[in-house]
């Protein structure tokens, strides 16, 4: 079932155009853009105080190190952060964003004037420490789902964060669910007000053809009215292993184009493998992205640190 479910996540993706679906690395102007909104928070009105204190013309090397082990995440963001302070900074990673990381190992080395370094200290970390935070725990639950299924997120992310949390998600070994409300059409329970099931996917069809219809479900008689409606994905919302294993014995019975098949809703990391031995396709979380803890990085600067980033 494990290759069965990417390869239905993969044929999702391609419909979609997502080129870059497995890749752990977010576009270059949306780093930029989040970069620059992050350190206009930091630096308006009236720019960098301290910084103003310290000696001019003193070049340091500084070591980003990892306090905790996990899987690293953010390190574009980190370096735009050092280059829109100061293009002198030279930022050298000595691991890529879905490595994993050992405590107390030094990840980057940072070298440039000393007062640019210590303003752009604390923007560059929060990002590797928050988006890593997001990679590490995606990491364990894909190594407890193991081959049972594919990790999804959703789209509980921290408003305007969006694509770096997702890119972060891919670096931990998870994939994506859609992007926004523009991405495909997903009929919750909400939006069958004044409608059904079956109408609300004809209507969907009718207004966009070809786009992904998604449909969510709370027992197994809805699961038949989506199959009946033939829905792209069945969201099984809120059931327990034995429903959802339930459910998919009876997408299996169908001929022909089986839908892709999400388990979501008060899923936990104590009984993801329970889910995960159902044959669910995908499992959905919004814990991944609004719930992840931060991965302890800092900022060290000494002697010992000198030459690393040769």
């Amino acid at each position: 079932m494990g290759a069965d479910a990417r390869d239905r996540v993969g044929t999702i993706d391609a419909r979609l155009g997502r080129h870059a679906g497995t890749s752990a690395t977010p576009p270059p102007d949306v780093v930029a853009e989040c970069v620059e909104r992050a350190l206009d928070e930091d630096l308006r009105p009236d720019g960098d105080l301290t910084a103003g204190l310290l000696p001019e013309g003193v070049v340091v090397t500084a070591g980003i190190g990892a306090r905790s082990a996990g899987v690293l995440a953010g390190s574009d963001c980190a370096t735009e952060a050092f280059r829109q302070v100061d293009p002198d900074i030279r930022v050298a990673w000595r691991r890529a964003d879905g490595d994993p990381l050992d405590s107390g190992e030094v990840i980057a080395t940072v070298t440039g004037p000393l007062a640019s370094v210590l303003t752009a200290e604390r923007t560059a970390l929060n990002f590797v420490s928050h988006l890593s935070g997001i990679a590490t725990l995606v990491a364990r639950w894909v190594d407890v789902a193991g081959d049972g299924a594919v990790v999804w997120d959703t789209r509980k992310t921290t408003p305007g964060l969006r694509v770096l949390e997702k890119a972060a998600v891919r670096s931990g070994g998870g994939a994506n669910h859609r992007a926004n409300l523009s991405e495909w059409v997903m009929i919750k329970d909400n939006h069958l007000f004044g409608t059904d099931m079956v109408s609300a996917v004809n209507e969907a069809r009718s207004l966009w053809p070809g786009r992904i219809v998604h449909v969510e479900c709370d027992d197994i008689d809805q699961v038949g009215l989506a199959l009946e409606a033939g829905a792209d994905a069945i969201l099984l919302d809120n059931m327990a292993p034995d429903e959802v294993r339930e459910c998919v014995d009876l997408v299996g019975k169908q001929e022909g184009k089986r839908p892709l098949l999400e388990a979501s809703g008060g899923i936990t990391l104590d009984v993801l493998a329970d889910y995960a031995a159902t044959g669910v396709d995908c499992i959905s979380s919004g814990v991944l992205t609004n719930s992840a803890p931060t991965l302890d990085v800092g900022l060290d600067m000494g002697p010992d640190l000198e030459g690393l980033s040769e």
